[in-house]
């Protein structure tokens, strides 16, 4: 018997476009032999739309297909579909496919862990750890790892005294300087400040995306990535990084332009390749992760090597580096890699069964 295998994907977030092309590679990746795919669609607006299976011969080449996939109103009684899809006698579980807020910060999850629902990847805890910027950098500041020097700004202290948070922001942080959304990713809202009059508007433009700023001391260097697979026995992926035409990679070079160069694996030695792969893990085990993650760095001329991002949905593009990072590393081809995590999610699932909820 088949495993049906609900998509979750869209979402209400300013990623929602990037969950649509990641949603389009996982459903024409998955092999519809083993598969049964079952689209669901989040609207921007929040609502739920549910579609019949996807044929085994449908290709999906372009992503407003995903959004006529699923056409089914989901809005009288979502827990009522989520229980009738996982039958007794039927072996189902979730994939969310989901960038951002309420999909990737531990949302969903805790809506499926509530249902006693299977899911693919992180859980509440490691996906709200990893969505929060703030809170993980100051998490990975109490373990010691190395990361740029920041500063959190909040959205109410920036009203009530604008002229002491730049002044905050230049005594502490200096010049050049990124701000960043604290809940969001993607590059989105991302901006890189040289004075007081681009900090300015840089804040401006972050609190359009939250209330909450990462405020970070630049960090000459180069961007690289490791992927990290499994549950209690992780692994992690090699080295790999991009090359970029811009100073940083912003929205349109990862999802628009198309003009990221990846290199895998990336020019280290040895020794600072193992010492990342290494810290990978710990980063891993840290935020208590589960099934799949992607660790962001900056590496310096001197190889000397900086977490910047942790993420615990990773993109599944067709430019995507995670699936990649596997390609290289042991083979794993791109539907191995769906393969894994589904049963990564299976595994979890039933460990989380084993415990005793009464006396």
């Amino acid at each position: 018997m088949k495993t049906n295998i609900y998509i979750l994907y869209g979402g209400r977030s300013a990623e929602h476009e990037i969950s649509l092309q990641s949603a389009m590679a996982v459903i024409n990746g998955l092999d519809k032999q083993k598969y049964v795919i079952h689209p669901v669609y989040i609207g921007k607006d929040g609502t739920w739309q549910a579609g019949a299976p996807v044929d085994e011969g449908t290709v999906i080449d372009d992503k407003e297909q995903l959004k006529t996939l699923a056409h089914q109103s989901l809005f009288h009684s979502l827990g009522n579909f989520l229980l009738e899809c996982f039958k007794k006698n039927e072996k189902s579980i979730i994939f969310p496919v989901l960038h951002g807020p309420n999909g990737e910060d531990g949302t969903i999850q805790g809506l499926l862990e509530l249902l006693d629902i299977p899911y693919v990847g992180n859980g509440v805890l490691a996906s709200a750890l990893g969505m929060d910027k703030a809170v993980m950098k100051d998490l990975l500041t109490k373990e010691y790892i190395p990361q740029s020097h920041y500063m959190v700004l909040k959205y109410q202290d920036w009203q009530e005294n604008k002229e002491h948070s730049y002044t905050e922001v230049e005594e502490v942080i200096g010049y050049p300087c990124f701000v960043k959304p604290a809940r969001l990713g993607s590059s989105i809202g991302i901006s890189r400040c040289e004075s007081r009059e681009t900090l300015g508007k840089a804040i401006q433009e972050a609190f359009l995306y939250d209330h909450k700023l990462v405020i970070e001391q630049e960090i000459i260097g180069r961007e690289m990535q490791i992927a990290v697979l499994g549950n209690h026995q992780p692994q992690s992926s090699v080295v790999g990084e991009f090359i970029l035409e811009r100073p940083f990679m912003d929205y349109d070079a990862k999802y628009v332009d198309g003009k990221l160069l990846p290199i895998i694996p990336a020019k280290l030695s040895p020794e600072v390749s193992r010492a990342m792969r290494d810290m990978s893990l710990k980063v891993f085990k840290l935020l208590n992760c589960q099934g799949i993650a992607r660790i962001d760095y900056f590496v310096t001329k001197e190889e000397q090597f900086y977490v910047n991002e942790v993420n615990t949905m990773p993109g599944f593009t067709k430019q995507s580096m995670t699936p990649a990072l596997w390609n290289q590393t042991d083979g794993t081809t791109y539907s191995q890699l769906l393969d894994k995590l589904i049963q990564l999610g299976f595994e979890a699932y039933e460990e989380k069964k084993s415990i005793v909820i009464g006396r």
